[in-house]
């Protein structure tokens, strides 16, 4: 008797489960420069990264002392915003900050 599953013995390919990937993430960085007032980078740090006032002494603290800090990290959309942000802001205020964006 012949089987009726006409695939039966047969091997079968089973679709392999697809995940979807994370996206990757970019550090945003502010960096040092003469000019920019210190209180300036704080509230920048406040307003458009969200941090705490003493979250943003500390990031503000370490673009003076080493160059560059860690302002966040974020999606490339996210954080291609914030760069823009910032430029904005140091360009209406008439302050050199320099902000850039690498991947994390």
């Amino acid at each position: 008797m012949p089987d009726p599953n006409p695939l039966h013995g047969e091997d079968t390919l089973t679709k392999e489960e697809s995940r979807a990937q994370k996206p990757r993430m970019y550090k945003v960085i502010l960096h040092n420069d003469d000019y920019t007032p210190m209180d300036f980078v704080t509230m920048v740090l406040v307003e458009v990264f969200h941090k705490t006032e003493p979250e943003a002494i500390h990031i503000m603290l370490a673009v003076h002392r080493r160059g560059h800090g860690l302002a966040g990290v974020y999606s490339r959309e996210v954080a291609e915003t914030k760069v823009q942000r910032v430029r904005e802001l140091a360009k209406a205020h008439e302050f050199p900050l320099q902000c850039s964006m690498e991947p994390d």
